[in-house]
C-alpha cells in the first residue's frame, strides 16, 4: 500500500512539472507573480507598518498620562517616623500607594506638529513601497524582453547552422562526384562547427537570461520557464521632444511614488522644524493625583497598629496643580536644533528638486529615444532584408562554384548581424514604449 501511495505521489508531482513546464507565461503573469513572492519587498512593507505605528502613536500621546505606583520599605538605625515625625531608632516598615495622571496643556504645538510630520512620512514610506514595485515590475519586463531576445538569437543560429549544414552536404556530395578537391571539405566543416559553437552560446545565454527572470520572480522548485514570444508592435511617430517630454512630464509628475514621497518628506521635514521651534516656548502641564499609605508606626492610644484597612482609608491625600516651564537657558542648544531642523528641511527641498529635475531627464531621453529607435527600426529592417538576398544570391552562386566559403561565410554572418541588430531595436523600441506608456499614465503594469 505504501508503495502504491509512493507512486502515486511521484506521478502527480511528474505531472505537475510537466504542466509547469508546458505553462507559457505572459509578462503581466511574471509581474504579478513576482509581486506576490518577491522577499525584498517584505522589508518595505515592515518599513511602512512601522511608519503606520509611528503616526498612530504620535495621535495617541495626545493622551493623560496615567501611573500608578507602590513602594515597600523597611527602615533600620536613626530614621523619622512617618506618622509623628519623630526621630526613632526602632525597625518599622511602610507601604505606599499613589496614582497620578498629567496631560500637556501646551507644549508650543509641538504634539500636532508631531502627528502631522509623522502623518507625511507614514505616506511617503506607501510611496516609496509602491516605488519598489515599479523598480521589481521593470526589472521582470527587461528580463521578460531579455528571454525574448535570446529565444531569437537562437532562432537566428538555428538558420544559421542548418545553412552549413546544408552546404557542408552539398560539399561531401560534390566531392563524392570529383567535382570538388577533398580539402574543400575542411572549409565547410570548419563553418559548420563555428555555427554550432554560435548556437550552443546562444542557449547558454537563453538560459542565463531565463535563470535571472526566475530569480526576479521567486520562482521556487523551477530551472525552466516558457514566455509568450509574441512581440508587439510599436508605432513608429515622430515626436516632439521638447513638447513631447514636457507633457510627459507633467503627466509623471502628479503619480511617480518616488518624487511624492520625497515631496511628503519634504513636507515633514517642514513640521519639524514646528516641533523643534514649539521647545522655544514655555510649557503648560495639568496634573492630578491621589496617595495613601500603611505605616507600622501608626497606633492607637493602646499601642497597637492601626488595621490596613483603616490606614488605606484614613492616610489617604489627594492634590490637583499646574506645572508651567519657561525656557530660559540651555546652553543654546534648542535654537541649535531648529537650526539644523531648518538644514534638514532644505536638504529635502533640495533632494526633491533633484528627483523632479533627473525624473525629465529621464523622460527627455525616453522620448529622444523613442524618435531615434523609429528611425534605427526602418533602416535595420531594410538592411537585414539587402542582407537576405545579398546571401540568398551568395548562396546560389556558392552552388554553382562561382564563390568560395570563406565569402559565402562572410555574406551569411552580415544576413545574421542584421537579423541580430533588427531583433535589438524592435525590441529596445518595445521596452520603450511601455516604458514612456507607464510615465504617460497608462496601466502598463497591474500594482495597486
Amino acid at each position: 500500500m505504501n508503495l502504491k501511495f509512493s507512486i502515486l505521489i511521484v506521478f502527480l508531482l511528474l505531472s505537475r512539472a510537466f504542466v509547469s513546464a508546458q505553462e507559457k507565461w505572459t509578462l503581466d503573469e511574471c509581474v504579478a507573480y513576482a509581486l506576490q513572492h518577491n522577499l525584498q519587498l517584505n522589508d518595505f512593507n515592515y518599513t511602512e507598518q512601522a511608519g503606520r505605528e509611528t503616526y498612530r502613536q504620535s495621535i495617541r500621546d495626545l493622551l493623560p498620562n496615567v501611573n500608578a505606583n507602590s513602594s515597600y520599605a523597611i527602615n533600620y538605625g536613626r530614621s523619622t517616623d512617618p506618622f509623628t515625625n519623630d526621630v526613632v531608632t526602632s525597625e518599622f516598615f511602610s507601604n505606599n500607594y499613589s496614582l497620578e495622571s498629567t496631560i500637556d496643556l501646551f507644549q508650543g504645538f509641538q504634539k500636532i506638529n508631531s502627528i502631522k510630520a509623522s502623518k507625511f512620512l507614514y505616506k511617503a514610506t506607501q510611496q516609496e513601497a509602491l516605488h519598489q514595485k515599479y523598480l521589481l515590475a521593470f526589472r521582470v519586463m527587461q528580463a521578460f524582453y531579455d528571454i525574448q531576445f535570446y529565444e531569437g538569437l537562437v532562432a537566428i543560429s538555428n538558420e544559421q547552422l542548418n545553412v552549413s549544414q546544408t552546404n557542408f552536404n552539398l560539399v561531401e556530395k560534390q566531392i563524392e562526384l570529383g567535382l570538388k578537391a577533398g580539402a574543400d571539405s575542411y572549409e565547410a566543416q570548419s563553418l559548420l562547427l563555428t555555427d554550432k559553437l554560435n548556437l550552443t552560446q546562444s542557449e547558454n545565454q537563453l538560459k542565463a537570461a531565463k535563470l535571472n527572470l526566475i530569480q526576479e520572480m521567486n520562482l521556487e522548485n523551477a530551472s525552466n520557464i516558457t514566455i509568450q514570444t509574441a512581440l508587439g508592435n510599436s508605432e513608429n511617430k515622430t515626436f516632439d521632444v521638447e513638447k513631447k517630454s514636457d507633457s510627459v512630464y507633467a503627466i509623471a509628475r502628479e503619480f511617480i511614488p518616488l518624487i511624492k514621497a520625497q515631496e511628503l518628506r519634504a513636507k515633514a521635514a517642514k513640521k519639524q522644524v514646528a516641533v523643534v521651534r514649539g521647545s522655544l516656548y514655555p510649557s503648560l502641564t495639568f496634573f492630578a493625583g491621589t496617595g495613601t499609605g500603611y505605616f507600622e508606626t501608626t497606633r492607637d492610644t493602646l499601642g497597637n497598629t492601626l488595621p490596613f484597612r483603616e490606614q488605606f482609608r484614613d492616610n489617604t491625600s489627594k492634590y490637583i496643580g499646574l506645572n508651567l516651564s519657561v525656557p530660559i537657558s540651555n546652553g543654546w542648544s534648542a535654537r541649535s536644533r531648529v537650526k539644523q531642523a531648518k538644514i534638514e528641511r532644505l536638504r529635502s527641498e533640495n533632494n526633491l528638486d533633484i528627483q523632479e529635475q533627473e525624473l525629465f531627464q529621464t523622460i527627455q531621453q525616453l522620448v529622444q529615444e523613442q524618435e531615434s529607435l523609429a528611425v534605427e527600426k526602418d533602416q535595420s529592417t531594410k538592411k537585414m532584408e539587402a542582407q537576405n538576398l545579398a546571401f540568398t544570391i551568395a548562396q546560389k552562386r556558392y552552388e554553382k562554384g562561382m564563390i568560395n566559403a570563406i565569402e559565402l561565410f562572410t555574406a551569411k554572418n552580415l544576413f545574421a548581424s542584421a537579423q541580430n541588430e533588427n531583433l535589438q531595436v524592435r525590441l529596445r523600441a518595445e521596452i520603450n514604449k511601455s516604458t514612456l506608456d507607464f510615465y504617460n499614465g497608462l496601466p502598463v503594469f497591474q500594482i495597486e
